[in-house]
C-alpha cells in the first residue's frame, strides 16, 4: 500500500507539473506573442496594458475553462465506466452529451433572443442538465428489466444517442444562419468565446461534485465487480447506480453547456489512468482528473496554433488525438 501511495504521489505530482508547464506555454502562444518572463510579470501586476488585456480578459479565462471542462468529463467518463461496467461508455457514446447538446440547441433556438446575455450563460448549464437527465433517465427506464443489465444500458444509450442527432439536425435546419452556426461550431467542441462569466458558471459544479465522486470511489470498485458480488456485499446496488449516474450526468451536462459536446475525452482518459495507476476509484479519479485537464488544454493549443491563422474547435482535436486509441479498444475489448 505504501508502494502504491508513492506511484499516486508520484503520478499526481507530474500530471500537475506538466499542467504548470503547459499553462504558462498556452498564456504565451497565440496571434498576439507574450514572452516567458512578460507572462510571469502581467500574472503578478507589472505587464504592460496590452499583454494584461490579452492574458486576463482572453487567454487565462479560456485555460481555465478548458481545465474544469476536461476535469468533468474525465471524471464523469469514469464513473459511467465504473457503473455500466464496461470500457467502452462514455457521455458522447451513451447519449448523455447529445441530449444536453439538444436541450441548448433548443435553448438557443427558442429562448436565448429574450433573455439578458449575462443571464443567458448561467441558464445554458440548466438547460444542458436538464436534457441530459432528461437523456439518462429515458435510457435508465428503457435499459430497466428486472434491474438494469450493463450491457443493455450501452446499446440503449447507442439508440437513444442516434435519435437525439437526428432530432439536432431537424432543429438546425430550422434556424437562422446565424444561430445554425453557433450550433454547430458549439455541438463539434468550442471554447473560443470563453469569459470568466462561463468559468463562474462552471466552476460549482466542478467543486461539489468531483469531491463527491471521489467520495464514492468505494462504491465505485465494489460495482465493478458485479451486481451479485455487490449486493452481497451489502451494497444497494440500484440506490448506489442511480446516485453515481446522477453525478455523471450532472458533470457531463455541466460541461457540455460550457464547452460543447467534446466527444472521446471521456472515453479515454479512464482507460489511461487506469493503466497508469491499476483498477481503484479512489487513485483514478484524481488522476484522470487532472489527465482529462492536461488533455483538453493541449488540444485547445493545438486547435489554436496548428493551422494560424484558422482555429480548430478543441472537440475536433480532442477528437482525432483520441481516435485512434479509440480504435485499439475496439480491437482489445471483448
Amino acid at each position: 500500500m505504501n508502494k502504491k501511495t508513492t506511484h499516486f504521489a508520484g503520478v499526481m505530482a507530474l500530471l500537475l507539473i506538466l499542467i504548470i508547464v503547459m499553462f504558462f506555454v498556452t498564456l504565451g502562444t497565440g496571434v498576439v506573442k507574450v514572452p516567458p518572463m512578460g507572462v510571469v510579470k502581467t500574472l503578478f501586476g507589472l505587464g504592460s496594458d496590452k499583454y494584461e488585456l490579452v492574458l486576463f480578459n482572453f487567454r487565462l479565462p479560456e485555460i481555465v475553462l478548458a481545465l474544469l471542462i476536461g476535469t468533468g468529463l474525465a471524471v464523469s467518463g469514469t464513473i459511467l465506466q465504473g457503473v455500466t461496467q464496461n470500457d467502452l461508455a462514455d457521455p458522447g457514446i451513451l447519449g448523455i452529451n447529445t441530449g444536453a447538446g439538444l436541450a441548448v440547441v433548443l435553448y438557443i433556438f427558442l429562448l436565448q433572443d429574450s433573455i439578458n446575455g449575462t443571464l443567458s450563460v448561467f441558464i445554458m448549464p440548466l438547460f444542458a442538465l436538464l436534457g441530459a437527465l432528461f437523456a439518462a433517465l429515458l435510457i435508465y427506464l428503457l435499459a430497466w428489466k428486472n434491474g438494469v443489465n450493463p450491457i443493455r444500458l450501452i446499446l440503449v444509450g447507442i439508440g437513444v444517442n442516434a435519435g437525439f442527432s437526428a432530432a439536432l439536425i431537424i432543429f438546425q435546419l430550422k434556424m437562422n444562419p446565424q444561430d445554425f452556426r453557433q450550433a454547430t461550431v458549439w455541438l463539434s467542441g468550442d471554447i473560443w468565446n470563453a469569459d470568466w462569466t462561463f468559468v463562474m458558471a462552471l466552476l460549482p459544479w466542478i467543486l461539489l461534485l468531483v469531491p463527491f465522486a471521489l467520495h464514492k470511489a468505494n462504491i465505485l470498485n465494489i460495482l465493478t465487480l458485479g451486481d451479485d458480488v455487490a449486493a452481497g456485499l451489502g451494497s444497494k446496488v440500484e440506490k448506489e447506480r442511480r446516485s453515481l449516474l446522477l453525478i455523471a450526468v450532472a458533470l457531463a451536462g455541466a460541461s457540455v453547456a460550457a464547452g460543447g459536446a467534446i466527444a472521446f475525452l471521456g472515453l479515454v482518459v479512464p482507460h489511461i489512468a487506469r493503466k497508469i495507476i491499476g483498477p481503484l476509484h479512489q487513485y483514478i479519479i484524481p488522476i484522470a482528473a487532472l489527465i482529462g485537464a492536461l488533455l483538453l488544454m493541449v488540444s485547445d493549443l493545438i486547435g489554436k496554433n496548428l493551422l494560424d491563422p484558422t482555429q480548430i474547435p478543441v472537440g475536433i482535436v480532442v477528437a482525432i488525438l483520441s481516435t485512434p486509441y479509440f480504435v485499439y479498444l475496439l480491437i482489445k475489448t471483448n
